[in-house]
């Protein structure tokens, strides 16, 4: 028995994952040459190979393929992934030498398959393939219709990653490595951790032929959160026991050492390694994958679309919230077909997905596929997990005076601070390319108006439209650069449009913040009392200190 992994490999561009076992992708034809103890006859003794994945394989679930020469007639009509087996005419047939010529549908299964033949009442078994999606071929659901896209997105090792903000973006070499050694079962093995697995073997098997199934599997066990994932999030330190963060540089080290430390969480890992690793597994299986930053991004917990933000009046206990917003968050698109949400493949394309556990989704700590085309839109109400990549690009930032009596007034909204730069690696050099336009509309329209569904309503406040206009001009100025441990000079200025004096009380507050929008440390707390005369403009400073 040969399974031609040399020549095979080649032409299924696996060659750079192994050299001594057979990968190969689905719907496109590979070889195999048995050497059988008999000449052939096929009309007398016919022969068979079975095709099998999972611990229960069956053709109705499409892990167990039967492949006959002569075929059967009528063929199997329950197989639910039908492969094809033809006898090649090199084959010599009279010394036993027979050359096959075998092509696993473009919906099979991906994984670990082991091949038995069948022969004159015999059986042995041939050895072991595995599956992979095939961006090559047209009718799988991950086909990409670029060479020059398919080399970047599925076969470069070698990425960048943004970091930053959206106003001084810097980046990172990262190495993806998802040829390296070992990846082949690392990736495997990933995919019978997750919970999916553990519940229902046999179901997880078979659904591992959809894109969309398996990345958000894959998204689930990049961290750590609920299961063996792959990454132990940690967002401040001391990174005892562990990486720090910003130290990693590429995948491999961590995806190596989480297998051959029995599948426990490598720690500690942040958004843009979450994002990192996820791309090479995603990569290795076959999807094209890039890595993705959002700059000024939110953190929406509650669904409502807004970023909410809590001011307590006179005698109010201060209300905390669990909405942020991120200086920077990274995620990875994936390229996929999504048949579930429509035959007019109008939400086919880059899918969103975020192994960063932030929020639950379904149970679990993932989050999409989410059709890029479907954020852009506001089309809300689709799955997976729409609303929380939308919020994550478009919500708006409101802040509420908490009242004595628990009610809340809108004192502020800010339309624009959120999804800017939204930035990935240009295919085929390493400039940053700029794809913020591919998420959402201009700043000019209104982006509630695009919603379709989610209970989303327009936001009204009392500050006058030139005032709103002034305020979110200033605000697209770039903050004054700090230097650690030196004293920030901060200057409020108010101006009164009134006939009557006005008592203010000012309070002032300065925290440092992390890069994804959480308290690092109180600077400051401050509480004056001024007052503003009829017609006036008054300003007061105060001057912040402390290690940043």
């Amino acid at each position: 028995m040969r399974l031609h992994c040399d020549t095979n490999n080649v032409d299924h561009h696996t060659s750079e994952a192994s050299q001594d076992q057979l990968i190969v992708r689905r719907g496109q034809t590979f070889r195999l040459t048995l050497e059988l103890t008999h000449p052939f006859q096929q009309k007398l003794h016919p022969l068979a190979i079975t095709a099998t994945t999972g611990p229960q394989p069956s053709e109705k679930q499409g892990t167990r393929a039967y492949l006959r020469i002569p075929a059967l007639d009528p063929a199997s009509t329950s197989a639910k992934a039908v492969w094809k087996m033809e006898l090649d005419q090199s084959s010599s047939v009279s010394t036993g030498v027979v050359q096959l010529m075998v092509t696993p549908p473009a919906d099979a299964p991906v994984g670990a398959y082991s091949l038995t033949a069948e022969h004159r009442g015999e059986s042995a078994p041939l050895g072991r393939l595995v599956l992979l999606f095939n961006p090559w071929c047209p009718d799988d659901d991950v086909f990409l219709d670029d060479e020059e896209k398919r080399g970047e997105y599925v076969m470069n090792e070698e990425g960048v990653i943004y970091k930053g903000s959206g106003k001084y973006i810097t980046s990172m070499k990262w190495d993806y490595g998802q040829f390296e050694d070992n990846m082949v079962d690392i990736c495997l093995k990933l995919l019978d951790m997750s919970h999916k697995h553990l519940e229902d073997p046999a179901e997880d098997v078979s659904a591992r032929c959809d894109p969309a199934y398996v990345g958000r599997v894959v998204s689930a066990m990049i961290n750590s959160q609920d299961d063996n994932g792959v990454l132990k999030g940690q967002w401040s330190g001391p990174y005892f026991g562990g990486v720090t963060p910003s130290h990693w540089n590429g995948s491999h080290d961590i995806l190596e050492k989480w297998f051959n430390i029995g599948c426990h969480p490598v720690k500690y890992g942040q958004c843009w390694v979450f994002a990192g690793v996820m791309c090479s597994v995603m990569r290795f299986l076959g999807i094209p994958c890039r890595v993705v930053t959002n700059y000024n991004s939110a953190h929406d917990t509650n669904g409502n679309l807004i970023v909410d933000v809590y001011h307590a009046d006179y005698g109010v206990r201060e209300k905390r919230t669990r909405d942020s917003i991120w200086n920077f968050h990274v995620w990875v698109e994936g390229w996929m077909r999504r048949p579930d949400l429509g035959d007019d493949g109008r939400f086919d394309g880059w899918q969103v997905l975020d192994p960063t556990p932030q929020e639950m989704s379904g149970g679990v700590y993932c989050c999409g596929p989410a059709p890029v085309k479907a954020i852009h839109d506001g089309e809300v109400h689709l799955d997976y997990d729409v609303p929380f990549v939308f919020a994550a690009v478009n919500a708006d930032c409101v802040d509420w005076l908490v009242k004595a009596d628990g009610s809340h007034v809108n004192i502020w909204a800010d339309t624009k601070r959120v999804g800017h730069n939204i930035s990935t690696k240009s295919v085929g050099s390493d400039k940053r390319r700029n794809i913020t336009d591919t998420y959402k509309h201009g700043e000019g329209a209104s982006r509630w108006d695009r919603c379709l569904t989610g209970g989303a309503q327009e936001i009204h406040t009392d500050v006058p439209l030139q005032e709103q206009r002034r305020r979110e001009q200033s605000s697209s100025t770039p903050a004054p650069g700090t230097k650690n441990g030196k004293d920030v000079n901060l200057k409020l200025v108010v101006t009164s449009n009134t006939s009557v004096a006005l008592q203010l009380s000012i309070n002032i507050t300065v925290q440092a913040m992390r890069h994804n929008g959480t308290p690092a440390v109180n600077i400051l707390s401050e509480v004056t009392e001024e007052t503003l005369q009829p017609w006036k403009g008054d300003s007061s400073s105060t001057v912040a200190s402390g290690t940043t």
